[in-house]
């Protein structure tokens, strides 16, 4: 038996990276999986990947899978892509909220439009959907909700600064310690009704097609950089783990499988460095 077994499984972001990565690995575990995003074909976006390709992966491997296109930005599109996961598969049991978008401005220079967009698809796009999936979660009691959060959110600290920041890291940084923070209030405000909500960071840079766009490592077999499979590994922890051993933890990928005994060893975040100040609640 799968650790998923006939559960269903709403994954954004799903046509490349990690929300690819989740999505697959929630299928082999036996979870009908609705994967979104905005790329429905090949060739329709600048990096590779695209929804047809996961599903099309996940069926060849034996799993369910169905692409629904969506722009988490847009409450419209969200409740689309809840209403299409209900008519296929049934109540929602699992919400990954993986998409994702990065524009390297500094404030300074930063468009306003840009901003909004940012700030709509990172932090408004996980409340649309968790308070849709709720409508699931909350009359079955049951369910776990997965946020995605990233290393960004552990800010720079007081100064004096005498190296240069990263360019342009202030408003994602911002958005995923935002994000840290909703799902631990989310989290407290459900567990009546047995819902779980988490939070989980790579511990190391993962060599996803946007990463790599933007040259953050060289490749995939860079030191500073880890396993697409282990943020697939934590969020299927994180899903299924009962309520009371994670609700409410902000973590990341490889100390939390190394706690729960998934793994051996650890490096980056939460080993060789501490975690943002959620993750130390």
């Amino acid at each position: 038996m799968g650790k998923l077994d006939r559960k269903v499984a709403l994954v954004t972001g799903a046509s490349r990276g990690i929300g690819k990565e989740i999505a697959k690995l929630f299928a082999a575990e036996g979870a009908r999986v609705v994967c979104t995003a905005r790329t429905l074909a090949e060739g329709t976006h600048p990096l590779e990947g695209s929804l047809e390709t996961t599903v099309a992966e996940i069926r060849a491997a034996g799993g369910e899978a169905e692409a629904v296109v969506c722009d988490v930005s847009e409450y419209e599109n969200c409740a689309h892509a809840v209403a299409e996961t209900r008519r296929v598969y049934g109540p929602i049991d699992v919400l990954g909220n993986n998409a994702a978008l990065t524009y390297f401005i500094n404030v300074a220079e930063f468009p306003i439009a840009k901003w909004l967009r940012s700030t709509a698809v990172n932090f408004h796009g996980p409340f649309f959907l968790s308070q849709l999936a709720l409508g699931d979660m909350i009359p079955r009691r049951g369910g776990s909700i997965v946020n995605i959060s990233s290393g960004a959110a552990i800010g720079p600290g007081r100064g004096p600064y005498p190296d240069p920041p990263m360019r342009g890291g202030t408003l994602y940084g911002a958005e995923k310690a935002a994000l840290e923070r909703f799902t631990q209030g989310l989290a407290s405000e459900v567990y009546q009704h047995g819902i779980s909500v988490t939070c989980v960071s790579p511990s190391q840079v993962v060599a996803t097609p946007g990463v790599l766009h933007h040259r953050l490592v060289k490749d995939a077999n860079d030191p500073r950089a880890e396993a697409p499979d282990l943020m697939a590994k934590a969020t299927l922890l994180l899903a299924t783990e009962p309520l009371d051993k994670v609700t409410g933890r902000v973590t990341y990928d490889q100390e939390i499988l190394k706690e729960f005994g998934w793994t051996d060893a650890g490096r980056g975040i939460g080993f060789e460095r501490k975690g943002s100040g959620y993750s130390l609640i």
